[in-house]
């Protein structure tokens, strides 16, 4: 049976388990639900998953949401080795503690600090909202200032989310890395290793920029 997305291309954390399935060699059967138009509120859509969020995957009747838990999932039975989520306790709980810094710090501290504005009507940016993203970012130029990669010394699924967020970022506005060097280079070396980088990423993210810069413009 194919394996049901349920996603929108807007959404890092959709783009995040399209790449982790692209690297497995998983075919996705796509079905994009338009939360723009409320349609992750439609009853059909929430028998599948009450929380009515997207990514949401099902496979052979098996639902799964929260991207990150998807992604180690997809990894867990259908990769062909574990290097993308390793089996060695302490380096799974290093990818696992960077997916944690992912949802609950890095975009978390960027989403609380823009989304009032592109998404809520608010006229203003919060200063004190800004000092939690510019630490969040100081954070996570530490954790790739040694290494070439976000767990380690080579990609994992915390560099398939955190890039997702990272680009989503990037776009809504294009100086956030300027003071931080390390991410840029990380970026580009994950965007060398990942296939089809373009068209399953960078595509959806330009359009989350659209949106988000068109907002912020009115109150610049």
């Amino acid at each position: 049976m194919p394996i049901d997305l349920y996603y929108m291309s807007l959404s890092g954390p959709c783009r995040a388990v399209m790449l982790t399935a692209k690297m497995v060699g998983v075919e996705l059967n796509l079905k994009i639900v338009n939360l723009m138009a409320g349609e992750q509120m439609k009853p059909e859509f929430l028998k599948i998953n009450p929380q009515h969020t997207v990514p949401t995957l099902v496979d052979s009747g098996f639902v799964l949401t929260e991207s990150r838990a998807i992604c180690a999932y997809l990894v867990n039975k259908y990769g062909k080795d574990d290097k993308l989520y390793p089996k060695s306790p302490k380096d799974r709980a290093v990818v696992d503690q960077r997916l944690f810094f992912d949802l609950g710090v890095f975009y978390s501290a960027f989403s609380d600090y823009y989304y009032p504005v592109i998404f809520r009507g608010a006229t203003s940016l919060d200063d004190g909202k800004k000092k939690k993203l510019d630490e969040a970012l100081r954070f996570f130029n530490m954790f790739v200032s040694d290494r070439d990669f976000a767990a380690g010394d080579h990609l994992t699924i915390a560099d398939l989310s955190l890039v997702a967020s990272a680009s989503t970022m990037e776009r809504v506005n294009p100086k956030i890395f300027d003071d931080y060097p390390k991410i840029k280079e990380w970026m580009e070396r994950c965007k060398n290793q990942i296939p089809d980088y373009h068209d399953l990423n960078q595509v959806g993210a330009e359009i989350f920029g659209q949106i988000g810069q068109s907002a912020l413009a009115k109150i610049q």
